[in-house]
C-alpha cells in the first residue's frame, strides 16, 4: 500500500514511532470480515444454523457489540436470500461501537437522529440498541445514498423509524428537538485505506481541513436540534487529531459540550486521546491495534435538562388530527388487517401510498412533514385504482400479521429467482391473489398469483443483477 507522503510523516508525528509502526502492519493485513444479527428475525448467528439461527462461518463474537460476529472467511452475500430479509447486516466491526455506546448513555425511550446514516450500518444498530419504544429518525443527505438508506433500513423491519432526505439546515429548521442525535460525518476516510483505494488518492491536507470546516458546520446545524440535556455523538472513519480531538474541543469551548465517558475493555484495543494536551475521553480504533478499521467516537452532552418530546401531547395536537386520521383510516379499512396490532397505527394515505404510522409519534411524523420523508413506520400498500398493492416493505416489516397472506416456502433456488425478479412458479394449490413468499421462515416479498402464471412483486431496483460464480 502506497501512502501518501504527507499522511505518512503527519501520522507518525502524531502517533509515535511505535504506534504509528502497529498501523502500517494493520493496514497491510487483509481486512476482516464481520455481521451484526437483527433481532427482530433471529436469535443467533452459529455455523450450525438450526431454528431461530442462520449458519455463516463464524470465528468469534465482536465484543463490543451484542449480536455482533466476525467471520473466518467472507460470503457471497449476494446470493444469500436471508441478507435480503434482513436477518443481518455486514458491517464493519470498529463501526458497531455504536451499540456499546448507546446500551451505556441511554436507558430510556428516546427520539434520536442519525444525521448522515447512509448506508445504514449504525442506523439499524442503533435501532436494535436503542431502548423499546425510542423513534428513530435516519437521514441522508444525497438522495442516491437516501435511496440506500431507506432499501436497508426497510430491510431492517422495524416500525419506529423514518427515513429522511434533507440537510441539516432543513432539520434545524423544522424546529423539533431531539433527545440524542449521531453524528457520523463525512471525513477525510484515513480509516478506510485498506478498505477503499480511492480514498488513498483522494487524501490530501487540504481535503482533512476542508473536512474539519465541514463537520463544525454540520457539529453546529446537529446542536441547534439538540434539546437541553440531549446527547450528540460525533464519529468519523478517520484517525487525525484535527477532524477528532480539535473538533471535539471546539466543541466544548464554543458550544459548551461535556465530554462523557464510556467504559470500554483493555482488551478490545481502542485507544484514546493523540493530543498530550488532551485528557477529554475520546474513543479511537486504529486497524493493527483494534479489531477493525479507523474509527473515532465521542459522546457529548448538552447543558440542561427538558422533558423528551416522545411524552409530548397535547389536545390541540389531537383535536387538529383527529378527523383527518379518522378519514383515512375509514379509506384504508381493507388494509388494516394487513398488520398486527393495527389499532396502534394511524393510516395515513400520500401520493397514493398508505403509511401506517404508530400513534404514539404520530405527532413527530406530522412535525417533519416539510422535510422530504422517503419512509415512516410500516409502508402498507399501493393505490392502483380501487385496489391496495401491498409494499414490499411490508413483507420485511415485523408488524406484518403473518398468516393473512397465502404464503410459499421457497427453496434456495426460488428464492434466487424470486430476488433476480424472474418468473416464479407457484404450487396450483395456492388461491389466487397477493402470495408471500419466504426462505427458511423469513418473508422476502410479495407475487401476484394469477392462476397461471405470477406476477414477480420484487422491486425493479433491489433485483439480483450479478451472476453466481460456481466454486
Amino acid at each position: 500500500m502506497l501512502l501518501p507522503i504527507d499522511f505518512t510523516t503527519y501520522t507518525r508525528e502524531m502517533m509515535g514511532d511505535a504506534l504509528f509502526l502497529r498501523l502500517l502492519e494493520g493496514l497491510s493485513a487483509s481486512p476482516v470480515t464481520s455481521i451484526r444479527h437483527n433481532p427482530l428475525k433471529i436469535n443467533q448467528i452459529n455455523s450450525e444454523g438450526g431454528e431461530g439461527s442462520i449458519s455463516l462461518p463464524v470465528d468469534v463474537p465482536v465484543p463490543w457489540c451484542e449480536g455482533g460476529y466476525y467471520l473466518s472467511t467472507r460470503p457471497n452475500f449476494t446470493f444469500d436470500p436471508l441478507l435480503h430479509a434482513g436477518a443481518y447486516y455486514v458491517q464493519e466491526a470498529a463501526s458497531m461501537f455504536i451499540d456499546q455506546v448507546v446500551r451505556q448513555h441511554i436507558q430510556h425511550p428516546v427520539l434520536m437522529l442519525d444525521l448522515c446514516a447512509a448506508p445504514g450500518g449504525k442506523s439499524t444498530a442503533l435501532r436494535a440498541a436503542l431502548p423499546t419504544g425510542s423513534v428513530l429518525a435516519s437521514n441522508e443527505v444525497v438522495r442516491q445514498r437516501a435511496n440506500i438508506l431507506m432499501e436497508n433500513m426497510q430491510k431492517w423491519g422495524h416500525p419506529d423509524v423514518m427515513v429522511t432526505h434533507a440537510t441539516p439546515a432543513d432539520y434545524h429548521r423544522s424546529g423539533l428537538l431531539f433527545d440524542a442525535i449521531l453524528a457520523d460525518v463525512p471525513c477525510s476516510g484515513e480509516g478506510m485505506f485498506r478498505k477503499d483505494a480511492k480514498a488513498i488518492d483522494e487524501w490530501s491536507v487540504q481535503n482533512v481541513l476542508k473536512c474539519q470546516q465541514l463537520q463544525r458546520e454540520i457539529v453546529a446545524d446537529a446542536w441547534a436540534c439538540l434539546r437541553p440535556g440531549g446527547l450528540l455523538i460525533y464519529s468519523t472513519c478517520t484517525m487525525n487529531t484535527k477532524e477528532n480531538e480539535e473538533n471535539i474541543a471546539w466543541m466544548m469551548e464554543e458550544l459548551g459540550a461535556e465530554a462523557l465517558e464510556t467504559t470500554i475493555d483493555d482488551s478490545w484495543g481502542i485507544t484514546g486521546s493523540l493530543l498530550s494536551s488532551m485528557d477529554t475521553p475520546v474513543y479511537r480504533f486504529i486497524p493493527g491495534i483494534s479489531r477493525g478499521e479507523g474509527l473515532f467516537m465521542a459522546v457529548l452532552r448538552k447543558d440542561g435538562e427538558r422533558a423528551s418530546i416522545l411524552n409530548e401531547s397535547s389536545d390541540k395536537k389531537s383535536r387538529k388530527n383527529k378527523k383527518s386520521s379518522t378519514q383515512t383510516r375509514q379509506k384504508a379499512l381493507p388494509i388494516t388487517e394487513w398488520l398486527s396490532d393495527s389499532e396502534s397505527f394511524a393510516f395515513i394515505e400520500q401520493d397514493e401510498i398508505v403509511r401506517a404510522i404508530p400513534k404514539r409519534w404520530q405527532h413527530i411524523y406530522d412535525k417533519l412533514k416539510s422535510l422530504h420523508i422517503l419512509h415512516a413506520g410500516v409502508e402498507v400498500a399501493t393505490i392502483r385504482g380501487r385496489d391496495y398493492v401491498p409494499c414490499h416493505a411490508l413483507a420485511l416489516s415485523s408488524s406484518l400479521r403473518r398468516g393473512i397472506f397465502e404464503e410459499h416456502a421457497a427453496s434456495y433456488e426460488e428464492a434466487i429467482s424470486y430476488l433476480r425478479r424472474e418468473v416464479i412458479t407457484l404450487p396450483s394449490n395456492l388461491k389466487r391473489g397477493f402470495v408471500l413468499i419466504t426462505y427458511k421462515g423469513l418473508p422476502l416479498g410479495f407475487v401476484k398469483n394469477l392462476g397461471t402464471r405470477a406476477n414477480n412483486l420484487y422491486p425493479q431496483e433491489w433485483r439480483i443483477m450479478s451472476q453466481l460464480k460456481e466454486g
